[in-house]
C-alpha cells in the first residue's frame, strides 16, 4: 500500500462516544442500535479516558444474572490501557499494528485530543480504493 494515505484520510470522525458515568444498559443498547463493536470513552473535557468494546460489555453478564439487568457504569468495564495512533501515521504502519494486536480499532489523537477512530474495516476500504485505481 502506498504511504501517501494516512490515518486522517480514512478515519471515522463522527463518533459515538460515552462518558464514564454512562449506564451500561444505555451503552450496550447504543452499540447495538448503531451496529458498532466499541466506542471511545471521554471525560467532561473531551479527553480520552478509555474504550468500551463488546468484550468489555460481556463482563456485565455475571452482574446481570444477579441484578436481572446490565448494571453499572461504563467506567466499571471500560479498558483504560489504550494504544492510540496519530492522525498523520501511514495506513501501512497502522495495518501492521492491527496484524500484531487483537484490537479492531484505535482512537486517533492529534495534539493530545481525540479526533477520530480508525478500524480494520477503514484499512480495508483504503486497500479497496487503491486496488480500483490500479
Amino acid at each position: 500500500m502506498e504511504t501517501k494515505f494516512t490515518v486522517k484520510d480514512f478515519m471515522s470522525k463522527e463518533l459515538i462516544s460515552f462518558q464514564p458515568d454512562t449506564q451500561m444498559e444505555f451503552a450496550i443498547s447504543n452499540l447495538l442500535e448503531n451496529k458498532i463493536s466499541g466506542a471511545p470513552v471521554v471525560d467532561n473535557s473531551g479527553a480520552l479516558v478509555g474504550m468500551l468494546s463488546e468484550k468489555d460489555c460481556l463482563s456485565t453478564l455475571f452482574e446481570s444474572t444477579y441484578y436481572n439487568n446490565p448494571s453499572g457504569h461504563v467506567s466499571d468495564y471500560m479498558t483504560t490501557e489504550l494504544i492510540t495512533v496519530d492522525c498523520d501515521m501511514s495506513l501501512a504502519d497502522v495495518a501492521k499494528k492491527f496484524m500484531e494486536t487483537r484490537f479492531r480499532r484505535y482512537p486517533v489523537i492529534q495534539d493530545g485530543k481525540l479526533v477520530g477512530q480508525i478500524s480494520r474495516r477503514d484499512i480495508l476500504r483504503a486497500i479497496n480504493q487503491q486496488l480500483k485505481q490500479v
